[in-house]
């Protein structure tokens, strides 16, 4: 399947009744487990590519970011939107080169934050970040195939929870052009559902909150279009890998293979 075909199936489930469920893997077999076990589509994890790489969210480089993608992208035919944090720089044409180095590397979408990474995460005042989100937008259009782009307005991650501002942000940048769009961290299903009924282009839910993790129904009612998972399932897989681990050093014993056996076989996800 080519890329154009990816792109045009990625935005086709945007159209279609229901949400589109969105899983993070972190690499190749990750990423052809997931296709195996029937999800429609897959989206790459900031925190679960940094973490491949021994380094936690937000120390990638944007090569390293999207070298990440490449191996996720050629594992499966599903269609990879990217999470390519704040676009790798402060200036609207750092956030237009990602978009456009996002398609050279196979994905059909990626997200913008609103927000300088690194040490001291803060927002970007509301004029930079919807001139970034316009920049991002017209180098998404002027690309050979239809690029679905998701501007995120980062309040709850990043230090300044304002509901109400959240909105404004995301309204500036539904009007700039975004195709999709997600305030990480909303607290409860009330501010879903405010944020859905505010704005009119499709929203997605990031799951990974502790004490948020909402049922698809519920997200649907809220008017949640589409859930991807951030770093649970890479935070999941990691968990009893450390379990395991922490089971042979401490105690001496290695009851987790007794659990591994009763897994299915992995090998009928991969292609000979």
């Amino acid at each position: 399947m080519t890329q154009t075909d990816k792109a045009r199936r990625f935005q086709e489930l945007h159209k279609k009744p229901g949400v589109i469920l969105l899983p993070n893997p972190w690499d190749a077999g990750s990423a052809r487990i997931l296709a195996g076990l029937g999800f429609e589509g897959l989206a790459t994890s900031s925190g679960a590519a940094a973490g491949t790489l021994g380094r936690r969210d937000g120390r990638l480089t944007r090569d390293e970011a999207l070298e990440s993608v490449r191996s996720i992208v050629n594992a499966t035919d599903l269609p990879v939107s990217g999470d390519l944090e704040n676009g790798f720089g402060d200036s609207p044409e750092a956030a237009a080169q990602t978009v456009r180095l996002a398609a050279e590397f196979g994905l059909v979408g990626c997200s913008i934050e609103d927000a300088v990474g690194g040490h001291d995460p803060k927002l970007y005042d509301l004029q930079l970040a919807t001139e970034r989100i316009v920049a991002a937008v017209e180098a998404a259009r002027s690309l050979p195939l239809p690029f679905t782009l998701l501007a995120r307005a980062e309040n709850f991650v990043r230090g300044k929870p304002d509901l109400d501002d959240a909105i404004k942000r995301l309204l500036a940048y539904q009007e700039a052009g975004a195709d999709t769009l997600s305030a990480p961290g909303l607290p409860d299903l009330a501010a879903v559902r405010r944020v859905c009924s505010a704005v009119s282009k499709p929203v997605n839910f990031m799951v990974g909150g502790r004490g948020r993790s909402f049922s698809v129904a519920q997200l649907a009612e809220a008017g949640v279009k589409r859930i991807s998972f951030a770093t649970s399932l890479y935070r999941a897989a990691m968990n009893g890998f450390i379990q395991a681990a922490s089971e042979a050093k401490q105690k001496g014993t290695f009851g987790f293979v007794d659990q591994i056996i009763l897994t299915p076989d992995l090998n009928k996800f991969f292609p000979d």
